[in-house]
């Protein structure tokens, strides 16, 4: 079972100046988005950062609330947090699928995101991965976003050696 092997987990990165992130919920299960925005808040706060959160009513409308925020708003880094449990339909599928793939794309344009949203066969999963104490994978997608915040600055702050040079000599077309 999952739950029960060992993994590596990155050390907290370190922050010059202070990361603000915005959280984006879905709370369609309540207890389930409330233990990972928990486990969320606990990593932004252990590094010193700041957060706001902000619920949307469902996991597909997690990525568009992201990229209304980048468009509108100074955040560093972005937490999606929802839960989506297999139905009789294959709406589950979609669900998971569109949000995950919108994510990714945001990120690709560049964004740092930690994608928390669960996708489980029952709520037991749900349960067991959302627990602060115990898989914590609220606390796992803002790791991610800090994590993706701190390579943003350090490549995002290099000024040398990066791109091309002028040559000394000077070059006469003839």
């Amino acid at each position: 079972m999952a739950g029960h092997e060992t993994h590596y987990i990155l050390p907290r990165p370190t922050f010059d100046k202070p990361v603000k992130l915005l959280i984006v919920v879905s709370p369609y299960y309540k207890d389930i988005a409330d233990n990972m925005v928990a486990g969320a808040v606990a990593e932004i706060e252990a590094v010193g950062g700041t957060y706001e959160v902000v619920e949307v009513p469902g996991a597909l409308e997690i990525p568009t609330a992201i990229g209304i925020s980048d468009r509108s708003s100074n955040f560093d880094g972005y937490v999606a947090l929802g839960c989506v449990i297999r139905g009789e339909t294959t709406h589950y599928d979609t669900v998971c699928n569109d949000s995950s793939r919108a994510i990714q794309l945001l990120g690709l344009q560049g964004l740092c995101i930690g994608n928390g949203i669960l996708t489980v066969e029952n709520r037991k999963q749900a349960e067991v991965r959302a627990d602060p104490d115990d898989q914590n994978k609220g606390g796992g997608a803002a790791a991610a976003a800090l994590h993706l915040v701190a390579l943003a600055r350090k490549w995002g702050a290099q000024t040398k050696g990066v791109g091309f040079k002028p040559s000394s000599d000077s070059y006469r077309l003839a």
